[in-house]
This record gives C-alpha cells, structure tokens and sequence, in this order.
C-alpha cells in the first residue's frame, strides 16, 4: 500500500509558506484540491463548489475555497473564515506531498496536465499579471527567496527555462511534484485527475468527482451545475470564480481562466525542443507516470486506479 511521506519538508519562496497548514483545524469530511498550476485547479474548485451546494450560481467559490499556502494572504483572517464555514470545506494547494501534512479522513484531489500546456497557461498568467500582482508576492514581509520577475518575453524561451531549471527561474520544481502524488495514488482519500479528461469530458469526470466525494446529485441538478463551471459562465462571473475577481490581471477574469485548451506550444517548439521535454519526463517519472502526464493514459492500466 502507498504511503504519505511521514517527514515533511517546508517549501517557503514568494508564492508559498507549506508551514501555514501546521495551524489549520482539520474537519473529517474536509477536501484538498492541488496541483501543481493551471492545470485545472479553478475548475475543479468551481465543480466541488457546484456538487457541494446543488449548482448555486450565486456561490462565491473564489471566497469560500481560498488557497491556503499562498503567503499574502492574511493567515488569521483566512483560518477564521475556515472555522465559520458551515459548509463542507474544499481548499486548494499548490504543494507535493512531502510539504502537505496527511489527515486520513481528508479527500485529495490532484490535477495534473502536460508540462508544455501547464507552461504555456503558466505564460500567459505570467506576463498579464500587473503591478498588484507583483507587489503582493514581492513586497508582503517574510518572503524568502528572490523575488518575482518579469518573463521572459518570448514563449518558447520561457519554457525552455523552465525545464532546463526544472521550474526556474520563477517556479518551483515539477517533475517532483508530479511523482509525489503518482506515487500515493492507490490510497483510498487521493484521486489523481488530468486536465484533458476534464476538458473532453467534464460530465464524465465531474461523476467520478463526486463519487470519490460521496455526494449524490440529483438528476435534475447535474445541467445547473455543468453550466456553472463552463469556461463561458466562469469567466462571465470572475467575481465568483476567480481570486480577488481578477484584479492582479490587465484584463481581469479573461486573463486568469483563459482560452483552456492544449497544443498551443505546437507551432512553437521545434522537435528538439519536444524530444528534450519527453526525454526529461521519462528520466524523471518512469514511463507510466510520464504516459500519464502527457495522456492521462499510463501504459500499465494495473499501474492506475
């Protein structure tokens, strides 16, 4: 059987502080939503948000489901507004496993999407971030590390940056945080969720969410909240899907849930560049977690619950 690891380690730059989680007051039926960026996160919030509540469409999931690790935010306030929830609780991470403390009665959801889509979206969050954005990672006390940067301006360098650093200069390490999760994937509160299947089939894995959730959702609810967490509906309603309603973007919402689609590196990076990035992921993974990453699909099916 997979195991969490028991010694955690702490993971602090200008995004994150892991050590916020040692304050927060479990709950038995609570739900962590991580991945480790754009890979789905906010959909798969707005998704449990709409199971949790039968499809409200005036539930302000971006309020209710904050990400806890991100250091700028107020930790006293947010702990406090976790506690009130008389809700079932869902809040996101960004951290792997060895950073984020285990409660067994915890339900795990992790998204993952390939590291050239992922990066491409990472882009386009990036460089339409204004100076709100930056000065809140740069400028809140207790930062460690250096600080946030501009991008790279050309796409494809930006990439190859990344995965030359391994998520440097700006991020944080990737391949890591992919195998940490693949490797607790068999236990009974983890359900691992790739971006793809969201997009061809978000009835489909939207079921198999709530399931894994223990929520049963009556028949004549499932079109309220499919409509909720369509790209269309979400982006006409930042104020409630999107963190601060978009405010730390030039065009707001647009920017934060963008175009949500894959292949865009395509007419961008030369074969090469592909053939280095599939190269690292099997060095890193091993063939089924790195057919996963980029499919949704291991090789071995034994290998994937």
């Amino acid at each position: 059987m997979a195991s969490w690891p028991s010694e955690l380690k702490e993971m602090h730059n200008h995004h994150m502080e892991s050590t916020r989680w040692k304050e927060f007051k479990w709950r038995n039926d609570d739900i962590v939503i991580c991945s480790y960026a754009k890979s789905g996160t906010t959909l798969t919030q707005q998704l449990v948000a709409q199971l949790i509540t039968g499809g409200d469409p005036a539930f302000n999931m971006a309020e209710a489901s904050p990400w806890l690790d991100l250091r700028v935010m107020p930790k006293e306030p947010m702990m406090a507004a976790l506690e009130a929830q008389p809700h079932r609780r869902f809040i996101k991470s960004h951290l792997p496993t060895d950073c984020l403390p285990y409660n067994p009665n915890t339900k795990y959801i992790y998204l993952v999407r390939d590291g050239r889509d992922m990066c491409w979206s990472m882009y386009n969050h990036h460089s339409t971030a204004n100076a709100m954005w930056y000065g809140a990672l740069n400028d809140t006390p207790g930062r460690v590390g250096p600080p946030m940067t501009r991008p790279c301006p050309d796409p494809r360098q930006y990439f190859l940056d990344w995965l030359e650093q391994d998520g440097g200069p700006h991020w944080w390490p990737f391949f890591s945080h992919v195998s940490s999760w693949w490797a607790v994937r068999q236990l009974p509160n983890v359900l691992l969720v790739h971006f793809n299947a969201l997009r061809a089939d978000l009835a489909g894995e939207a079921a198999r969410i709530a399931a894994f959730l223990g929520i049963t959702v009556p028949q004549d609810r499932w079109p309220a909240i499919l409509e909720h967490c369509s790209i269309d509906w979400m982006r006409a309603h930042g104020e409630l899907s999107v963190p601060g309603g978009g405010i730390f973007w030039e065009h707001g919402a647009s920017d934060f849930i963008f175009k949500g689609t894959n292949g865009r590196w395509k007419d961008t990076l030369t074969a090469e560049d592909c053939k280095a990035y599939e190269e690292r992921a099997m060095q890193e993974l091993g063939p089924d977690c790195a057919e996963w990453l980029k499919t949704g699909k291991p090789h071995d099916s034994k290998q994937f619950k």
